[in-house]
């Protein structure tokens, strides 16, 4: 083919059987048959995303060179797509979007992702940009760039926008962390986003690390979270004058509300730029399964950092889930711990898609690829997840984990592993090429949305305000504004709303009316006179 990028609609990988039906080969395959009369050829369309992981702190991405070995790799093990980390610390691997082009060793005149999207397009590989979004800086000295987040609102800045622990720790070892609480640490991560969606052309972004940190001072409640402004927003939000201890239930369900709102913002607003952009997220799964745990809300996902991604995708805010499954296939316990996950994860798509992300580099290649059919397995309830993703391109198995070969060899062991028929006669996990599942909602979409803000004449948001969609004088859904007086609501019908916001609160026009088209945001601004 040649380098002219396809559609996502058109971007699919034909395979054909010989007679009236075709058989999918691999595990968890879907497809549909379509009848070529003329030759009596039946045409097979095969779905399932299989992606790397490619981390910006290795190979992958430093010069052509890397990129162009980093595809033909992917193209070897029949994947479809790379999660590549452009975003790490604040810092960019790209030329053209907001945060500062990073200070790893790369030439001057090189712009990874640039090279990467043209690379892999060309070989029909769908490009996802990986950003790091709650990691602000993990390094002693700092960043060079003067604009780099660290130095413009890091420790000692006038508007400092790190999380701060409740035992007043402002890092763990060199790590510092981004505040969601705090306005204008979403301003930037929503901006950032939108802008490598406007600069590039990528397929998706990819978010790692949307959550509060780890490190925290006890199992089961995050201790992070108490940068002064988030504090405050918090106290006059909720009227409380308190500081909460850390496993406060309304405090936690507060910065719980930060994650998912700047999740929900950067979904709206990269939609805005690109209607089929997907957006994926790299999300939490510790220990046992939550059913094992006591339920989501007892798993230490939701209560420890913070991250309600079950209720992301009920939403509707996220395209994609890639839920990293890091479990050790030798170890019994870890095991089960991925196969409980792995039945959670396909029994919670909803209305989107997730795939099972499998951590290569504790696993023999034999482990990895009877981790790739447990990823693919049908559940009980009878779901299967669209895909696999591996961690990492860099260290593709145990043995170079531990050093024991080097990572191509282990690459090649991998590729051959998935692609060949097993030892005992089984069919190859990736026997053949496939497409990346078609994201109708996005490709074909049949609902839109709606974003907006509020704010006073002078210009200062308005924060806290619950808003209130109608169609018909009976309420579809209701919201509240963020830290920067924004809000967003998602798969709408199609057709004409009311938007209303509480009259005891406002003073001024409080009621706006918009149409919504399918496949659209719809934008919405209240200026108000003041707020009571």
């Amino acid at each position: 083919m040649t380098g002219q990028r396809l559609s996502n609609t058109r971007r699919r990988t034909v395979l054909k059987a010989t007679g009236s039906a075709a058989t999918l080969v691999g595990l968890g395959a879907t497809g549909t048959a379509l009848a070529n009369d003329s030759d009596d050829t039946t045409e097979t369309t095969m779905e399932e995303l299989r992606a790397f992981w490619v981390d910006g702190f290795n190979e992958g991405i430093y010069n052509e060179d890397e990129v162009a070995d980093l595809v033909a790799a992917a193209a070897e093990s029949n994947h479809n797509a790379i999660i590549a980390q452009v975003v790490r610390r604040g810092d960019c691997f790209c030329n053209d979007a907001l945060p500062p082009r990073t200070d790893a060793p790369i030439a001057d005149d090189f712009d990874p992702l640039e090279s990467l999207v043209a690379t892999a397009h060309e070989a029909d590989l769908e490009v996802h940009a990986w950003m790091n979004v709650n990691t602000m800086w993990n390094q002693a000295e700092p960043p060079e760039a003067d604009d780099h987040p660290f130095n413009t609102h890091g420790p000692g800045t006038e508007d400092p926008w790190h999380s701060i622990r409740e035992d007043g720790e402002e890092h763990f070892a060199d790590n510092y962390f981004f505040d969601p609480g705090h306005p204008g640490v979403a301003d930037y991560l929503v901006d950032s986003a939108c802008s490598l969606v406007d600069n590039y052309d990528i397929d998706g972004v990819n978010l790692d690390y949307v959550r509060y940190p780890d490190h925290n001072l006890e199992i089961g409640s995050s201790s992070w979270g108490y940068n002064e402004t988030a504090l405050e927003r918090f106290q006059n939000e909720t009227g409380r004058d308190d500081v909460p201890d850390a496993d406060d239930e309304e405090w936690s369900q507060w910065r719980r509300d930060q994650v998912t709102n700047l999740v929900r913002r950067i979904y709206l607003e990269t939609a805005e730029l690109d209607p089929e952009i997907c957006l994926s997220a790299n999300t939490i799964t510790y220990g046992f399964g939550p059913e094992q745990q006591g339920g989501w809300e007892s798993s230490r996902t939701y209560a420890e950092v913070l991250q309600d991604w079950r209720a992301w995708m009920e939403e509707g805010i996220i395209d994609l889930n890639v839920p990293m499954n890091y479990k050790r296939d030798w170890d019994d316990d870890q095991a089960d711990m991925y196969r409980q996950w792995n039945e959670f994860i396909a029994d919670h798509q909803y209305d989107r898609h997730a795939v099972v992300g499998s951590a290569i580099y504790l696993n023999d290649v034999s482990d990895t690829v009877d981790q790739i059919r447990a990823a693919l397995a049908e559940t009980d309830a009878g779901n299967r997840t669209v895909g696999w993703v591996g961690y990492s391109y860099a260290t593709p198995d145990l043995k170079t984990f531990e050093g024991e070969r080097g990572a191509d060899e282990s690459r090649d062991a991998l590729a051959d592993a998935v692609t060949a028929d097993s030892p005992d006669g089984e069919a190859p996990v990736f026997a053949e090429s496939a497409s990346v599942p078609e994201r109708t909602w996005k490709t074909r979409p049949e609902t839109g949305h709606v974003g907006g803000t509020v704010s006073v004449r002078d210009g200062d948001p308005v924060t806290g305000l619950e808003v209130t969609v109608k169609q018909r004088n009976e309420t579809v859904a209701t919201t509240t504004t963020t830290g920067n007086g924004w809000f967003g609501v998602v798969d709408l019908s199609p057709g004409r709303y009311r938007v209303e916001l509480p009259a005891s609160e406002t003073r001024g026009r409080r009621v706006k009316h918009v149409t919504v088209d399918a496949g659209a945001v719809a934008d919405l601004e209240f200026t108000l006179q003041g707020t009571a």
